[in-house]
């Protein structure tokens, strides 16, 4: 397992910039953090998963350390398969807490060699959800404080075919 690489999984339909927060914050104690886009059929989600990754390398691009992929399956075979130790998750609230607790101890159980680093999110950002950008954006309202231009393009796309 490498100790390097930090696994910073999740959806991001949108990446906001409170999930960049988190990346670039990681990459100040791990070597390499990997931006795992999670393609969960349960979900619905605005983007396909390919656009997501498409969007967040675009947005990595200039950032070797920075890596993007897509994953299916059981997050904690991902991690073990990319030779990492580490599942780095952001955290906005107490009510995010118990539902990440949960997660945090079911992959442990599953295999202990994994664990997960709990980052607070600035607080700039503490509010910020990709849901409510969404719903702001499906509304009319003005979301570029919230998302990177790309992502505002690409929201501002979708929501005109709408």
């Amino acid at each position: 397992m490498n100790r390097h690489i930090a696994i910073y999984p999740g959806s991001f339909d949108p990446f906001t910039h409170g999930h960049m927060d988190i990346a670039l914050r990681g990459l100040e104690i791990f070597d390499t953090v990997v931006i795992a886009v999670s393609n969960n059929s349960e979900k619905k989600s605005l983007f396909s998963a390919a656009e997501r990754v498409g969007m967040l390398m675009k947005l990595t691009a200039d950032n070797p350390r920075l890596q993007v992929e897509k994953f299916d399956g059981l997050l904690v075979n991902y991690v073990v398969a990319k030779k990492a130790r580490v599942i780095l998750r952001g955290l906005r609230a107490v009510t995010d807490f118990e539902f990440e607790f949960q997660l945090a101890q079911m992959n442990h159980t599953v295999c202990e060699q994994v664990e997960t680093l709990f980052m607070m999110t600035s607080p700039k950002f503490a509010y910020l959800s990709s849901s409510i950008v969404k719903e702001v954006g499906r509304l009319g309202g003005d979301i570029s404080k919230f998302v990177p231009p790309l992502v505002k393009e690409e929201l501002m796309k979708k929501f005109t075919k709408s």
